[in-house]
């Protein structure tokens, strides 16, 4: 999908990059009209990350908010825990193609450096993940693994400490490393043609809602809702609707704990056209310099919006809403409480929209919303939000028994 005012998205890199991205796009042109890419690509989707992911009916959360009744796109049952290891496949087989030997990827809520720790463990690469400091302590868990999967998870110090520092890292990392490395972006941003490799990709997530809702209700769902950090998983769902104009689609970002610049991370409301990190694109700034950013969820504290999601903004086909660190907290409790199901703190905002919106709604209406990962990833976080004193009490005894 192309912006008709290009407005957005491009490739602002070294020249040194250029040729790197060509060949990338060169290889991914070639790969999508190879019947062998395609039945390996989706081979490994079937028998490996466990696709296709269940469409499942939240009856008790449609009869709880009555209106429009709510499905579920459970992307949590991935191998891994999210939707991500979907393009981490695509993108490692893009790499073995291009010769490459070394996977290195940047990450916020750890979802992405999963899985590619565990695609590069599978496909026989060398790996390794660049992840903010801060991150690493609130996503631990996840440290662990991808340690344990063989990566080399490599601590960003400076700035925030975050997702924006790591992907600075991985990309200075890469232009070092050009010839056996591959960057697997992990989002549908950075220089071109990585927005729409990821987008293509994930584009299997709206196929599968699609053919599942022919199951369900023999007809398209009315609404789409999905969170954005970057973009990756709304940007998946959203595809396969994007010329049905009787589908609405709804982008959920982190509203935080208030309006002022490092207090959300909402870029449709307060982000301003800008370039950074290889792509034109809206991006929180003061006075010029990337903002801080404040979520919750450590998957949507990024600074940037994806550039196709932001020309669908200026087309006015996405609707953006933002829900606040308390709003995406009851969330969870809520899924797990009604549906048995523990969402991640980032597939929460969605849903902190969604129950505000189905109500509102006549109860013919559909509404999909992408559960985009599983929230055992946000132990440490919800504990700590929700003061579980007894969770408190035993890190206590762990750390006694530890030592």
């Amino acid at each position: 999908m192309q912006n008709k005012k290009q407005n957005y998205g491009g490739a602002y890199v070294p020249e040194m990059l250029l040729p790197t991205l060509h060949a990338i796009e060169k290889e991914l042109e070639r790969a999508l009209k190879d019947p062998a890419f395609i039945k390996e690509f989706q081979g490994l989707l079937k028998d490996f990350a466990g696709r296709p992911t269940p469409l499942t009916f939240a009856k008790n959360i449609t009869e709880q908010f009555g209106g429009a009744k709510c499905y579920l796109k459970n992307e949590g049952l991935n191998h891994t825990g999210a939707h991500k290891i979907t393009h981490c496949i695509g993108q490692a087989l893009i790499a073995k193609r291009l010769g490459k030997t070394t996977l290195i990827a940047e990450t916020g809520a750890g979802q992405h450096g999963l899985a590619t720790a565990t695609v590069a463990a599978k496909l026989g690469f060398k790996c390794k993940i660049f992840m903010g400091s801060e991150d690493m302590s609130r996503q631990r868990p996840n440290v662990f693994w991808m340690e344990r999967l063989g990566a080399e998870v490599i601590p960003v110090t400076y700035g925030s400490r975050t997702l924006k520092d790591a992907v600075n890292e991985a990309l200075k990392y890469w232009m070092q490393n050009l010839s056996d490395t591959h960057y697997v972006i992990g989002s549908v941003l950075g220089p071109s043609p990585y927005p729409r490799m990821n987008r293509v990709f994930q584009s299997v997530v709206g196929r599968e809602v699609r053919e599942q809702m022919k199951d369900f209700e023999g007809k398209l769902p009315d609404v789409v809702i999905a969170c954005v950090g970057g973009g990756s998983n709304a940007m998946g769902i959203f595809s396969e609707f994007l010329n049905e104009k009787s589908v609405s689609l709804v982008a959920v970002e982190a509203g935080g704990v208030g309006n002022a610049l490092g207090e959300h991370a909402s870029k449709a409301r307060s982000g301003e056209l800008g370039i950074a990190q290889g792509y034109k694109s809206l991006f929180l700034q003061d006075n010029g310099q990337i903002a801080p950013t404040h979520s919750i969820s450590a998957g949507l504290d990024y600074p940037g919006l994806g550039p196709e999601l932001a020309a669908l903004k200026e087309e006015g086909r996405v609707e953006f809403q933002s829900a606040s660190d308390s709003e995406t907290l009851s969330a969870v409790d809520l899924l797990a409480r009604t549906e048995g199901i523990i969402p991640a703190l980032e597939s929460a905002h969605a849903l902190a929209y969604a129950v505000k919106l189905l109500p509102t709604l006549a109860k013919e209406k559909i509404v999909v919303v992408n559960i985009s990962g599983r929230g055992d990833k946000d132990l440490f976080l919800i504990a700590r939000a929700m003061k579980d004193q007894s969770f408190r009490d035993f890190l206590l005894e762990e750390h006694q028994r530890y030592e």
